[in-house]
């Protein structure tokens, strides 16, 4: 397989957890983060053809950059996968932090769209490819204190549902992913590096990996060509609900 497949935020989590098992069905891979050393790590440890991207999504000049400084025999993107994104803070909207609400609405959405645009305008020329961006269970059930994020993963579902009616008429498929409790970086990142408030997110149960979404993420971009998976939800089997988790104390 030639494909190319390019990641967001494939240094950690589901980003890297995607690139090792797409990875496994041959794709070649566009490496992208802001962390070099964690992208040229992964590089090395991949035994397929990859290149990496250094760039923030939130700073537009630095993905046009990026993405124009591809060789030519990179510049064909088959897959785009659009996973970066963070959570920042958890609070009520009256105590919100301006800082954390710009932070989330950047990463998650504009830097989304600045990646999409990028990539986009080739998959139209060639009339063809597949975007996938990753959502959240907050993106359809808002919980407390969960504001600002589960407004901007809510924005992510719309914006993939009118992707997806867009370049519907170039054969361009587009899918949604809205994990539930996944145990990656992403709670130390909202807790701010407290690791005990962060761990606590996840105890009592089986949480999913970054792997079991990844693999979700494998299966939908190796579906028959004549398939879309549109949109999908993958919880843990704990999960009912992004607020009600069984949990063993």
């Amino acid at each position: 397989m030639n494909k190319i497949a390019c990641i967001t935020g494939a240094s950690s989590g589901i980003g890297r957890a995607t690139a090792e098992s797409l990875a496994k069905e041959g794709f070649r891979l566009i490496l992208c983060g802001r962390r070099k050393e964690r992208l040229e790590e992964l590089k090395a440890s991949l035994k397929v053809d990859s290149t990496i991207l250094v760039f923030d999504v939130t700073d537009l000049k630095s993905v046009i950059s990026a993405f124009e400084s591809l060789s030519e025999g990179w510049k064909n993107i088959d897959i785009l996968v659009n996973n970066a994104g963070n959570a920042h803070g958890m609070s009520a909207i009256q105590d919100g932090d301006v800082a954390d609400w710009e932070a989330m609405m950047s990463s998650n959405l504009t830097g989304l769209l600045y990646v999409s645009k990028e990539v986009i305008k080739g998959m139209v020329e060639r009339q063809s490819g597949h975007i996938i961006n990753l959502s959240s269970i907050a993106g359809k059930q808002t919980y407390p204190n969960g504001n600002v994020y589960c407004a901007s993963k809510a924005a992510v579902e719309a914006l993939s549902a009118g992707m997806r009616q867009d370049l519907n008429a170039f054969g361009i498929k587009v899918s949604n992913v809205a994990p539930g409790a996944v145990n990656t970086e992403f709670s130390n990142v909202r807790f701010k590096g407290d690791s005990a408030k962060a761990a606590s997110v996840y105890a009592g149960f089986e949480p999913l990996v970054a792997e079991d979404v990844a693999d979700l993420i494998r299966y939908i971009v190796t579906a028959p060509a004549h398939v879309n998976i549109a949109d999908v939800t993958i919880l843990p089997k704990a999960q009912a609900s992004a607020t009600q988790i069984l949990r063993k104390n």
